[in-house]
Order: C-alpha cells, then sequence, then structure tokens
C-alpha cells in the first residue's frame, strides 16, 4: 500500500516510519523542509520525500494522488506563534481540502484526550482539528492519547529533568491531576493495527495505559525508577505564568511549551472509552514499565527521536537552506586552522560535540552563556542532543542547530539559536590534512557590533582550546 506520512520529521513520525516500511508499505514523507530529512540508506527504495507546508496551499500539488491512506501528526503546540490554534485549523482545512483529491481511504489522527468541558487551548485546538478532519470524504480514525513515555518524548523529558536535578520540590498543585499515560511502544502499535482496518472507520477511542496516576505520582515511580530519593510538597500558591516560568527555568523546554503543558495539565486526561485494546488486540504495559524501556534507551544511546529535535523547540522559524550559506559581507570572524594527526579521531570528535560531551574546553563558559540565554527568554543549552555521536541537518545541539552534517565530507555547520543581536554560525570542515573552524558573526546595528567585542576577548582561548581537542 501506498502511505503518507505527515510530521514525518516529528518525534512520532520518526518512529512510525521503519514501522511501516516493515510491513511492506511505500511510504511518501510530507516534510516542509527536505534539508532536514534524513533518510537511512536501506529505506531510500521505499521512500518518496515531497516537501509541503500545510499552511500554504499551493504546495499541497506536491502530495500524489494515488494515495491509499495518511497518518495526520501534524501539531503546533509549542510554537512560537500566539495563534498557533489558527495555523492549525488552516493547516488541517488545507489537509482535507487536498486529500480529498486523493484516492486515500483513510486518515488516521493522534490527537489528545478530551473529557473536561474546560478545555486548555491545546486541547481545544487538537479537538476542533479533528472536527475538521471529519468533513472529508475518506474514513477517518481518531487515537486520543494523554501523556506519552518514551525516551525524547517532551513529557518524559520535563519528568527526567524535574527528578535529577531536584532532590526537593515545592510544586503547583495541578501535580495532582490525574492522567493515564500510554508507553510510546502501545502508541506506535495502535497507530500501526488501525492502518487501512475497517473495525476502526470513522470512530474515536481513547488510547492509554493500564494505570491511572497523578503528575506527582509519575515523578516520584521516575525516582524509584532511578533509585533516587525525592520529596515533593504541592502548593496552591502558585499561578500558571509562574508554573510555566518554573518548569523552563528547571528543564530543557522552551517557555511556549511550558505554557502549553501548564495549562493542559490543569485538566484530568483519563480514558473513557477503551474497548480498542480489545478491537486490536493490544495490551498496554504499566507506567513502570514503559519508563524501563525508555531508560534503557538512553542508556544504550538508542534514542530514535527527541521533541528537542523539532523546530519549535527553539527559535528557527524558517527552512535550514536559508541560511546554509554562511555569509561574507558586514560579518566578523574568528577563523582558525591546524594539521590532523588522525582523521578519523578528529571526525568523531566533531561529531561528538555538545550536550554531555561538552565543548572540550571551557564547558563553564559555554554552559554559563547559556544560563544568561535562559534568563533573556533563550533557549539556553539543557537540549542537548538526542545521540552521542550521530547528528544530521535538522537537530538541535544545545543552543545551536544543525544546519548541515556531512560525515564523509567532514563537514558540520551550526546556527545559534540563542537570543542574540544578530545571527551567528559555526563551522567545522576538513580540506585535506587541515582542519578549519571558523565563527561567523552577523551583527544586528551597534548592539551587535558591540556584543562582538564583548566577547572577543573568550574566543582567544576558547576557540583555540577547542581546536586542539579536535587534533588530539
Amino acid at each position: 500500500m501506498k502511505i503518507l506520512l505527515t510530521g514525518a520529521t516529528g518525534y512520532i513520525g520518526k518512529r512510525l516510519l521503519p514501522i511501516l516500511i516493515a510491513q511492506g508499505h511505500d511510504i511518501i514523507c510530507c516534510v516542509r523542509d527536505i534539508n532536514r530529512f534524513f533518510v537511512p540508506i536501506q529505506y531510500k527504495d521505499k521512500i518518496t520525500v515531497v516537501e509541503v507546508d500545510f499552511l500554504k496551499k499551493e504546495t499541497l500539488s506536491t502530495i500524489p494522488v494515488d494515495i491509499d491512506a495518511v497518518y495526520y501528526l501534524i501539531h503546533s503546540m509549542s510554537s512560537s506563534a500566539d495563534n498557533y490554534d489558527q495555523l492549525e485549523k488552516t493547516s488541517a482545512e488545507n489537509f482535507v481540502s487536498r486529500i480529498n483529491q486523493t484516492k486515500a481511504q483513510q486518515v488516521i489522527y493522534l490527537s489528545g484526550i478530551i473529557n473536561d468541558n474546560s478545555l486548555s487551548k491545546h486541547l481545544s485546538s487538537r479537538k476542533k482539528v479533528e472536527e475538521i478532519l471529519t468533513t472529508g470524504t475518506y474514513a477517518m480514525t481518531t487515537l486520543r492519547a494523554g501523556i506519552i513515555v518514551g525516551s525524547g518524548s517532551a513529557s518524559f523529558e520535563i519528568i527526567r529533568d524535574l527528578i535529577n536535578k531536584l532532590p526537593i520540590m515545592i510544586t503547583p498543585k495541578w501535580l495532582n491531576t490525574r492522567c493515564q499515560p500510554i508507553a510510546i511502544s502501545d502508541v506506535l502499535e495502535f497507530l500501526s493495527k488501525s492502518l487501512l482496518n475497517p473495525s476502526t472507520y470513522n470512530q474515536s477511542f481513547d488510547i492509554g495505559g493500564p494505570d491511572i496516576l497523578t503528575y506527582k505520582e509519575m515523578l516520584l515511580a521516575f525516582a524509584k525508577a532511578k533509585k533516587l530519593k525525592r520529596w515533593i510538597f504541592t502548593v496552591p500558591v502558585m499561578t500558571p505564568k509562574l508554573s510555566s516560568y518554573w518548569l523552563y527555568f528547571v528543564t530543557s523546554t522552551s517557555y511556549k511549551l511550558a505554557s502549553a503543558l501548564v495549562s493542559s495539565m490543569k485538566v484530568e486526561v483519563v480514558c473513557n472509552d477503551t474497548r480498542i485494546n480489545d478491537l486490536l488486540h493490544v495490551k498496554p504495559m504499566p507506567y513502570e514499565e514503559a519508563l524501563s524501556k525508555a531508560l534503557i534507551k538512553i542508556e544504550a544511546n538508542n534514542v530514535v527521536s527527541s521533541w528537542k529535535d523539532s523546530l519549535v523547540s527553539g527559535r528557527f522559524k524558517t527552512n535550514i537552506s536559508t541560511y546554509l550559506n554562511v555569509p561574507e559581507k558586514d560579518c566578523f570572524f574568528d577563523r582558525r586552522h591546524k594539521e590532523i594527526i588522525d582523521k578519523d579521531y578528529t571526525i568523531n570528535q566533531i561529531w561528538s560535540i555538545g550536550g554531555e560531551t561538552g565543548w572540550y574546553y571551557g564547558d563553564w563558559l559555554w554552559d554559563l552563556r547559556g544560563f544568561i540565554d535562559k534568563l533573556y527568554g533563550g533557549v539556553g543549552s539543557r537540549r542537548g542532543r538526542t545521540n552521542k555521536h550521530e547528528i544530521h541537518a535538522g537537530d538541535a545541539l544545545d543552543f545551536w542547530r544543525v544546519l548541515y552534517a556531512n560525515k564523509e565530507e567532514g563537514k558540520l555547520i551550526l546556527f545559534a539559536e540563542m537570543k542574540l543581536p544578530g545571527e551567528a554560525w559555526l563551522e567545522f570542515k576538513i580540506i585535506g590534512n587541515t582542519l578549519y573552524q571558523s565563527a561567523t558573526f552577523k551583527p544586528r546595528g551597534v548592539w551587535g557590533k558591540l556584543y562582538w567585542y564583548a566577547v572577543l576577548p573568550f574566543h582567544g582561548f576558547i576557540f583555540e582550546g577547542m581546536l586542539k581537542k579536535l587534533i588530539k
């Protein structure tokens, strides 16, 4: 069968793709920026990539007509735009208009559990999108999930940050709200088994694990799994805004995502109808088992996808190709080079930079810069990286975004997502037996120039020290 996969670069899409290929389907992957989509060589014959921006109706003509089914995995909850609900509505309307012109028999939509009259903006938007999608000429299947537990999911990473960093927590009262978490592997099983299954047509289902827990109980269960002693006290005085700042500064989340999560966490998300478990013969795993599986993935450095790599985790608002050509005009530069001793060693050092590995020299200064960025509402450096040794275009890397990564060529280009009075690039490239390292800054007005000269004294030893460590 020919399956259209939207959100192919997202947290769910990246994990669903190999499952669909293993089932023998041909996949058309919809991506907004083709430069961000890495196709493993073993999948090349089974994947077609089309560039589509669902906010621009004219771009949807790239979607082929001869498709059998579609996964709608487009989500804008943590978008920097305040009107993300309107953007989601426009995307859904454009999607329906185009899919009605195809041969698609079914659309499968992953939504959020909706069982409260007082919905958050996020859940209201999910509900509105569902209503729009049901107007199409195809059969509609909606799967509604609450907290998804898996390595790299936003909820899981926030829980991990809180437990790892805070032995004692004074928390808002919404930590006593109940929810029904579900393992990412169970979500993927529901999604794959619903595909072209007539028993799921024109229906909505809640999907969740067997445990109904408060957020506080979820945090304490994580601490138990990590064999950590943690104490959590809830207080009624934390406003939603204060709660959002609390999450923003303690965890790797963006402020927009923190705000959306706080708003949603005040609403109970418990399954009302779990008949799909029997319908598809799926037995969701308990929360503790889901935690164990996620922690094993992290320990093995085998995290397939992470919310941090989505563009909405940072400040990037356009296609990567826009910034691929590092400018020369009206820029400041710090350019250095050294002869390589062992090319393979140097490439592996470059491809492991950032995250837990650090920046090889003056790490405390890099951390300080990330902290200052957080204070000014930036992304900070807590995002780290998804994989310790592999990076691809589009990945987040601390407060950088990977623009280009070609290991065979020995070239890596990073773009700064921190708050700056200008734009900054960091580039590594190997030519012959020489490693060239270049920091480029394009200032914005007088403040940009002053910023460059203010940090210039630190460049001498930070960039020189880093270059030496990349060599030996």
